[in-house]
């Protein structure tokens, strides 16, 4: 694919949760988001039941910070806002008031559940998502435990109208051999709708998509590789559907 990449998932933004420890890094991750030809980026720090998040007003400010700061550089990538939320029943609410953000100001939501919570919750909790009129980002499927021992459910959720994300070092094999082989299943069954970087820092966890994209139009043909990494990232953006 010759577009540039969109990264849905990523914990750029400085000091407000556990991802860049500071601006510093902030920019070195985006320096190489920009070398793995990524052009645009959704910011989406964690927002977790009883903890500070920080709210859509700090989140603007310090997107407006970075995109200064990469167009002061030249560096040629768009910012956008969000959140990764952790389920839990309030979180809509905190959407509805305006004290959280959805994907690029979309009708998408990123949502994450505990590796260890039992599938009929994670259905439950996506469904609640879709009821309040929400698009439902499942945040890296294959770490759910529930999910990655029956993979057939995930065809159970993609037919309730559920988008899937994976990480892209899963694909890649850098969370082990049994990930992987998880990951590359789905891809070949067609039940991935993003692959994003989930980047949390600049070295083990680096915003990293270009090795991984190359793989995914080598085994899976370009046209997927152009739709997991361009154009439905490019519809969340848009607010359309996939």
């Amino acid at each position: 694919m010759t577009d540039s990449y969109i990264d849905i998932h990523s914990h750029i933004l400085p000091q407000i949760d556990d991802g860049a420890e500071n601006f510093d890094m902030s920019m070195e991750m985006l320096r190489t988001a920009h070398e793995e030809n990524i052009g645009a980026v959704i910011l989406t720090p964690h927002y977790k039941p009883m903890h500070h998040n920080a709210g859509p007003e700090k989140i603007a400010a310090l997107k407006e910070k970075l995109q200064r700061e990469i167009d002061r550089e030249g560096l040629q990538i768009q910012l956008y806002h969000g959140n990764e939320f952790y389920y839990h029943s309030g979180i809509f609410q905190k959407l509805e008031e305006k004290k959280a953000c959805s994907l690029a100001g979309s009708s998408y939501v990123l949502i994450e559940f505990g590796p260890m919570e039992g599938f009929g919750y994670i259905r439950n909790g996506l469904y609640e998502a879709l009821s309040q009129g929400y698009r439902p980002i499942l945040a890296h499927v294959e770490r759910y435990t529930s999910i990655v021992k029956e993979p057939d459910r995930v065809g159970e959720l993609t037919g309730m109208g559920c988008c899937i994300q994976v990480n892209a070092g899963s694909i890649t094999g850098k969370f082990g051999f049994g990930t992987r082989q998880f990951a590359r299943r789905l891809l070949k069954e067609r039940l991935v709708h993003f692959v994003a970087t989930d980047a949390h820092n600049s070295t083990k966890r680096a915003p990293e998509l270009s090795e991984c994209g190359r793989y995914i139009g080598r085994k899976y043909g370009e046209e997927y590789a152009f739709r997991l990494l361009y154009e439905n990232p490019m519809h969340v953006i848009r607010d359309e559907y996939i």
